[in-house]
């Protein structure tokens, strides 16, 4: 049997349906084999039998400690050299692996950062989406084979600025970076966070690959946490807004063109450095 190609790292908490209808679609939607790795925050739902059950790998902690904890414990389990994180509330559709894989092996280096594209159920400002593309909210309402049929009808070409999971990094550049960063917890902002760290780090090709989809219930689970001010974390760290970052590094969202630069000169770059200066100012 072939090498695990991706290591999928999958956070959990208490969620038991989506959890199975997630690990589900990567058995059948994917054309080679991954390791899938699951983080149990609390697994009082009956997802702790389950995923002993399935013999899935697994870490755990005894109460909610959020994404970035996660996804840091989980990592630890990783045996591939590609880490991929998908949310418990995301059915992945067939070719999102290809996808994914075409890309890395057409590239001669490992500094990069991609992302799936998401498909949503809500009207969304958000154009690294497809949406709105309503096929149910939960496991129960999910109308998974018009979904099936329908999910490549939409076009939707390659786009700047990877941030969101469904996404795939290097476990060498994970290490790098250190994971996710643990005090944005219990996750707010901490996408964009972990993006800019790899831009730190000299990363420079953030692609989103549209031929890599996925269905997103957009479940909600960080409405049942209290949730950290990650924008003014975001501000406090790295001296800018999060905005700014995303419009005018990342370019997030706009048509793919290759690896990315920031532009310091535009008067876009200027209106959100003065912005972000601004708000600095305001947030002590």
């Amino acid at each position: 049997m072939a090498a695990d190609r991706f290591s999928i790292l999958i956070p959990s908490w208490n969620n038991l349906p989506f959890l199975k209808l997630c690990v589900e679609a990567i058995r059948e939607h994917s054309a080679t084999e991954h390791e899938v790795i699951i983080h149990l925050n609390e697994g009082a739902d009956g997802s702790l039998e389950w995923v002993e059950q399935e013999n899935l790998p697994y870490t755990m902690t005894p109460k909610n400690e959020g994404v970035c904890v996660a996804l840091n414990k989980a990592s630890t389990l990783a045996g591939t050299d590609f880490i991929c994180y998908v949310n418990d509330d995301m059915y992945v559709l067939p070719g999102w692996d290809e996808a994914l894989s075409a890309v890395v092996d057409d590239l001669d280096h490992s500094e990069w950062f991609l992302s799936g594209t998401m498909i949503e159920p809500t009207v969304s400002r958000n154009a690294c989406v497809i949406a709105p593309r309503d096929y149910g909210r939960t496991p129960e309402s999910f109308r998974r084979s018009e979904l099936l049929r329908e999910f490549l009808e939409q076009p939707k070409a390659d786009w700047s600025g990877a941030n969101w999971p469904p996404n795939l990094v290097s476990r060498a550049l994970w290490n790098r970076v250190g994971g996710y960063s643990e005090e944005f917890s219990p996750g707010i902002s901490s996408d964009p966070d972990f993006s800019r760290k790899l831009w730190e780090a000299g990363v420079r090709h953030f692609q989103g690959v549209g031929g890599s989809r996925a269905y997103h219930f957009q479940s909600a689970s960080t409405g049942r946490v209290e949730r950290n001010d990650g924008r003014r974390q975001f501000l406090r760290k790295w001296g800018m807004t999060q905005s700014t970052f995303t419009r005018c590094y990342l370019r997030l969202g706009t048509p793919w063109t290759g690896p990315l630069s920031p532009q310091p000169y535009s008067p876009r770059m200027i209106f959100y450095r003065l912005k972000s200066a601004f708000r600095l100012a305001f947030s002590r």
